[in-house]
């Protein structure tokens, strides 16, 4: 992954931009996060929250089901048992016989999870009028009987408990039922104190266990349950945006999807197929099981189950007992959530993750490895928390993540294409494309602030220049001078990037062109490549210019000489100037010894193209070209003498074949 990294001292001022952009955009799913709907027209957004809780479903089915609560018995009514009775809803007679056998093997606590406010007669003996009596004094009997009542909504009517039945004998059945018609949570309790039918049981069993309910330690107006305090489920906690909270409500911490609690049928205990071993001591809960009864619901499971995708009412208060019974007892845990604030920086710091993952890694397969790897540790962290029984969002930071990573690859590319346009704009079209390739693959290495940073690098130039330019200048009219001049230039250049040198300005006739820059090479090798470059670069500038000599002396226009220096050693590049007015400079001794050479003893000059190079030249020419010793001269404008040899021809035939 190194190898991907840009170095760190040439990026700091985009670490700030970087920063900024994950916060922004942490700061925009923060406020996305609120909104639950939105419509305008035919757009529609339903927020977050639906996403948020499909993930928080998808927790709940990766966890290891539970065994069967061997506290709990549910009794259901099948649609065998209705069949066989004949009726529904089930009479009274029937239920105070069920009542009987199930109280002579000593259960804790009995729950009947049906409506018992209005007499059901036996449709079979209309003439029955004792089956209701009997049933309410088989409530009444005992404290360990638990009736229900429904609460009822703006929507749907209240359904006071059995007539003569104790308050503290009551609890409303209703349930939460989240967008989507699934149930996550459990109302405890409604007003200033009512309990729910399942804490009404919970409490009951837990009350033979020296185990009651009292106000918290840490907060008089929470409930706690022996060790455990059950905190109440805020309208914003976990993923809810704005969620009706009202009365006392948890998060349901299901056993499973199925074999949640053990099941018998109404047949089996009237027929005493159930023995008093599967009854003692336990919870048992009467209700519907059949279809027909209506008492289905969705809950965090139906997505991943094939068939019967909705659970019965009765094992959901089943389930509901169990986990009062577990959290009471400190067997299992409720499932927490973190605080807003907590949630907050949580979401906005995956924001900066994503942003700052696309700063440091610019290679787009190291990208592509780092976020794969930051979206499994986010999906690994969610996915363990919820298995020590803590729910924190798993939507929100996958987004901004997301947004932060291509806010900030977006301003990587705007970046690269302006620095792009700047390289470009320094270069021109004076590169080779290997060279330009070679440039923008190491830009990061060459740029800071809009400008190529200065190095100090080992280079060769080649200056060259045309003899009697001034004279040939005054012959001809400016429009034939231009398109003359033009002409040689062009070929000059292509003469350049041929050998992978860089073109770095024209001084009217002259060429200036730098060979092992911008990329500095370190390695004698490399260099001693650019130094050869540079000589058959000259060498194939004079065998163009011969060519055009005789397109140009058919066509009339004057035929021309050129001197050629060429000078190996130390010189500094970088950008020189403004942001408003750049160029690609090259300075240092080397340009000057170059320049000088190039313009010695004008006069001395026998064939049309005459290439002075200089000693420290010459050492890396590996004898692939054949010298002329002149001598040791003196240089205009420097002090100390230099050996100087004119390059005659190549003597190696692969010296034209040099690439860099």
């Amino acid at each position: 992954m190194a190898k991907f990294l840009s170095p760190l001292h040439l990026r700091l001022p985009n670490l700030a931009i970087a920063a900024l952009l994950g916060v922004a955009v942490g700061s925009f799913v923060l406020g996305l996060r609120q909104i639950t709907r939105w419509h305008l027209g035919f757009l529609r957004f339903e927020g977050l929250q639906a996403l948020e809780l499909s993930a928080y479903d998808h927790f709940v089915q990766s966890q290891p089901d539970l065994a069967a609560d061997p506290r709990v018995l549910v009794v259901g009514i099948t649609e065998a048992d209705i069949q066989r009775l004949g009726q529904w809803p089930v009479p009274d007679r029937t239920l105070a016989t069920l009542l009987q056998k199930l109280q002579k093997s000593q259960p804790r606590v009995v729950g009947l999870d049906l409506w018992r406010n209005l007499p059901v007669p036996n449709l079979k003996q209309p003439t029955d009028r004792e089956g209701h009596s009997q049933l309410i004094a088989q409530l009444q009997g005992s404290d360990r009987m638990i009736a229900i009542t429904k609460l009822g909504s703006e929507d749907e009517a209240a359904i006071p408990p059995p007539e003569g039945v104790p308050e503290t004998q009551v609890g409303f059945n209703d349930v939460v039922v989240d967008p989507g018609g699934i149930i996550r949570r459990n109302l405890l309790y409604q007003g200033e104190y009512f309990p729910s039918f399942a804490l009404r049981m919970a409490l009951r069993y837990l009350k033979d266990d020296g185990i009651e309910e009292y106000p918290s330690t840490l907060d008089p107006n929470v409930l706690q349950i022996g060790p455990t305090v059950f905190w109440p489920l805020q309208s914003n906690d976990g993923s809810y945006i704005n969620a009706d909270t009202r009365g006392y409500q948890i998060l349901i911490n299901y056993r499973s999807a199925r074999q949640s609690v053990e099941q018998v049928s109404l047949t089996q205990v009237l027929t005493d197929q159930v023995s008093p071993q599967q009854i003692k001591d336990r919870v048992v809960i009467i209700g519907t099981t059949a279809e027909s009864g209506k008492d289905l619901f969705h809950t965090p499971y139906s997505s991943s189950l094939r068939d019967r995708q909705t659970m019965p009412g009765i094992v959901i208060h089943a389930q509901m007992v169990s986990q009062l019974l577990d959290a009471a007892t400190g067997a299992r845990p409720l499932i927490a959530v973190w605080t807003e604030s907590g949630e907050m920086a949580w979401i906005v710091g995956w924001a900066l993750i994503g942003s700052l993952l696309a700063w440091g890694i610019r290679h787009p397969l190291g990208l592509a490895l780092g976020s794969s790897m930051a979206l499994v540790v986010l999906y690994g962290v969610c996915r363990t928390l919820f298995f020590y029984q803590i729910w924190i969002p798993m939507v929100p930071p996958f987004l901004g993540f997301v947004g932060g990573l291509g806010s900030m690859v977006l301003y990587n590319a705007q970046q690269a294409q302006r620095q792009q346009q700047m390289v470009m704009k320094l270069l021109g079209q004076s590169t080779s494309p290997e060279i330009a390739a070679t440039l923008w693959q190491r830009r990061s290495e060459l740029l800071e602030d809009g400008k190529l940073t200065g190095q100090k690098i080992t280079a060769t130039l080649l200056f060259t220049d045309l003899k009697g330019f001034s004279t040939i200048s005054e012959k001809l009219t400016p429009e034939r001078l231009l398109g003359w001049l033009n002409e040689y230039l062009e070929a000059m250049t292509q003469s350049v990037q041929a050998y992978h040198g860089v073109v770095n300005k024209f001084t009217g006739d002259g060429v200036m062109a730098v060979f092992g820059a911008p990329i500095a090479h370190e390695d004698q090798a490399a260099i001693a490549r650019d130094t050869q470059n540079a000589v058959a670069c000259a060498l194939d500038m004079g065998a163009r210019l011969e060519q055009l000599n005789q397109h140009w002396g058919k066509a009339g226009l004057p035929e021309v000489k050129m001197r050629a220096g060429i000078f190996t050693g130390s010189v500094v590049v970088g950008s020189l100037g403004s942001k408003t007015r750049l160029e690609y400079g090259v300075i240092g001794d080397g340009v000057n010894t170059a320049s000088r050479l190039e313009s010695l003893d004008k006069h001395r000059q026998s064939t049309p193209c005459r290439i002075l190079i200089a000693k420290e030249t010459l050492n890396y020419l590996e004898n692939r070209f054949a010298v002329e010793d002149w001598g040791t001269l003196s240089l205009k404008g420097k002090a100390e003498q230099v050996d100087v040899y004119r390059v005659l021809s190549a003597i190696r035939t692969d010296t034209l074949d040099i690439m860099s």
